[in-house]
């Protein structure tokens, strides 16, 4: 989930957030623009949806909140900052069914456009099979073949080594990790301001889409079957997992990535962009892993036993 941010730092809560759980003043609830057990309507990329404020902190002097998607598993439940959620007013509910419609409207007009420009350069080639095949081939190239992740071949090694602990040595990444992935971003952002002298704003939204993509994709889709038992020891207090999980499981999102971003309707300006920002948090990665990566890993009864004492 990302919203806009206006924030000179990337929002502790963003769309999906930090880690501790700060426990709020009573005289301070009153002070939050939303409360527990309010429903609400939460940004998921260009769209909004219906969710359901279930706890609120305040935390390095932002309100966050922890809210539950009706109708969804509770893997998807997360932190939000107060940017990403809208009060449900009739005005709001009428916002988030325009947004739906637009957003399928220009989906489908993208695939027209493009099936309109192959028909024109399609003229000329025999026979209407063949128009028809190039046709089709065209509209339904996937996303994921546009979406040009390279990983550096130092990182790839790091893949490969990560995979044979896991699923071969049987060992495991100790938990919580530190730096943590929402340390990692927040020192990437830092290391961006520097150098640019500035605070910019797609630097912002990487940061804070990072953070959502890794805390909605590691249940689903990030963890090794051994690790199952681990992360429901170590998130069962409802901790996001950029707060206890590190680079390991952080490079793994990018494996992933191409993927998850087929099912957004992307402009190819904004593609390119969006590449270029990604290659530059892999070598960010790269240039810093003998700090962000751990070198030993622990067996999982090790694991275990830690987490039971």
């Amino acid at each position: 989930m990302s919203g806009d941010t206006e924030s000179s730092k990337p929002n502790s809560g963003g769309c999906g957030g930090g880690t501790t759980n700060n426990p709020v003043k009573d005289e301070a609830v009153d002070a939050s623009p939303f409360q527990e057990g309010e429903q609400v309507l939460a940004f998921h990329g260009p769209c909004l949806y219906d969710a359901k404020v279930q706890k609120v902190e305040f935390h390095m002097e932002e309100w966050r909140y922890y809210v539950h998607y009706p109708g969804w598993n509770k893997h998807w439940d997360e932190w939000l900052g107060v940017d990403c959620l809208l009060k449900r007013t009739e005005e709001n509910v009428c916002k988030q069914k325009e947004l739906k419609e637009k957003h399928a409207v220009d989906k489908n007009a993208k695939l027209g456009r493009l099936s309109q420009d192959k028909t024109k350069n399609s003229i000329g080639v025999r026979g209407k099979k063949r128009k028809h095949e190039i046709i089709k081939k065209e509209v339904c190239v996937p996303l994921e073949k546009l979406v040009n992740i390279q990983i550096p071949s130092t990182l790839k090694k790091q893949l490969v080594d990560d995979h044979e602990c896991i699923n071969q040595l049987g060992q495991s990444v100790k938990l919580p990790r530190s730096p943590s992935v929402y340390e990692i971003l927040n020192k990437y952002f830092d290391y961006r301001v520097k150098k640019d002298g500035m605070i910019v704003e797609t630097v912002v939204d990487i940061v804070n889409g990072l953070r959502c993509y890794f805390d909605k994709a590691l249940p689903a889709m990030l963890l090794y079957k051994h690790e199952r038992q681990q992360y429901e020891e170590v998130i069962a207090d409802n901790v996001s997992p950029s707060g206890v999980y590190g680079a390991e499981h952080l490079l793994r999102l990018f494996v992933k990535l191409p993927e998850m971003l087929s099912s957004i309707p992307i402009e190819m300006e904004t593609l390119t962009e969006l590449q270029q920002r990604l290659h530059d948090f892999l070598r960010f990665l790269q240039s810093n892993q003998s700090a962000f990566f751990q070198s030993n890993y622990e067996g999982f009864d090790s694991a275990v036993k830690r987490e039971d004492n």
